[in-house]
């Protein structure tokens, strides 16, 4: 019994909490990963996984050894790429925040191609939590502060925001020139996924951040109707400087309250902390770093 093998296909199938997900993720028959699982947990003498015609979840050994063998996987992986001085290599799956994607990772992805050819990427784009393990993603790349304690974070990037609105806009309320002008203002509210609340304006005032709520006909959840709604005229936005650069060239939009910006966006990967970052994630993860400095 190839016992890496083994090991590989029961992480695979306790994430996955399904047989038929884990043998397309590994490219291998259903009738393969049921066989070696069989083998696997005669030759330990242990259930790992107990299945039903509904769902395959694990059992306290199964439990206690998945934690171990992925340690054990990560840590043969870097020690055989170390001494066979070869380069990463496998399915490296990312899930990407959309308009990052857009603006920096996807322009900059064929340089790591030629890095890595031998990384074979899976890219997906979600405006929501993902549970990485359960999804069978290996990273995410996120904006905004980090909220969820099951998952390590890196940061990559400290991204520019602005305020900013569009000229018919400001010639009809006025360009404000403090945040005391606010109240005479309107906005478009940005609405959080996990709350259903509007999140406030956010200002650094002689170093110090101030939250000011702006009153709005008009509130949103989604990037790109956003900004759009900045452009049509329906009041004051605030969001990452790059995501305007182009409407500001081209005069639809104007940044304002520059004394007082927002305070940066940051911008990190993020995985699963009881997992050990393998090669192919940590090579994408520098490689990321390298991708936000340059156009930072």
């Amino acid at each position: 019994m190839d016992q890496v093998k083994a090991m590989k296909v029961f992480v695979r199938i306790y994430e996955r909490s399904s047989f038929t997900l884990a043998a397309a993720d590994l490219n291998l028959p259903r009738a393969t990963l049921t066989h070696t699982l069989n083998q696997f947990e005669a030759w330990l003498g242990t259930r790992l996984l107990e299945r039903s015609t509904r769902r395959v979840r694990p059992t306290l050994d199964g439990e206690a050894y998945y934690s171990r063998c992925v340690q054990l996987l990560a840590e043969l992986e870097e020690a055989e790429l170390a001494f066979r001085s070869v380069a990463p290599k496998g399915r490296l799956r990312v899930d990407l925040h959309g308009t990052l994607a857009k603006h920096f990772v996807i322009p900059a992805l064929p340089q790591f191609m030629a890095l890595y050819p031998d990384i074979e990427l899976s890219l997906s784009e979600a405006d929501r939590q993902v549970d990485l393990i359960t999804e069978g993603v290996d990273c995410v790349l996120r904006a905004g502060s980090l909220g969820d304690s099951t998952l390590i974070g890196k940061r990559v990037a400290n991204l520019r925001q602005i305020t900013c609105a569009s000229p018919g806009y400001l010639r009809q309320y006025g360009e404000p020139k403090s945040l005391a002008d606010l109240q005479n203002h309107r906005a478009v509210n940005y609405v959080s996924r996990t709350t259903a609340k509007l999140f406030p304006f956010e200002f650094m005032v002689d170093g110090e951040r101030k939250e000011v709520s702006i009153a709005g006909a008009v509130s949103v959840f989604g990037a790109q109707i956003y900004a759009a709604s900045a452009i049509a005229g329906l009041g004051l936005i605030q969001c990452p400087r790059y995501r305007m650069e182009t409407q500001i060239a081209q005069g639809l939009i104007k940044e304002v309250l520059i004394e007082t910006p927002p305070p940066p966006m940051p911008v990190s990967v993020l995985y699963p902390h009881n997992r050990h970052m393998s090669p192919r994630v940590r090579v994408f993860v520098d490689w990321l770093g390298e991708v936000f400095a340059d156009a930072g």
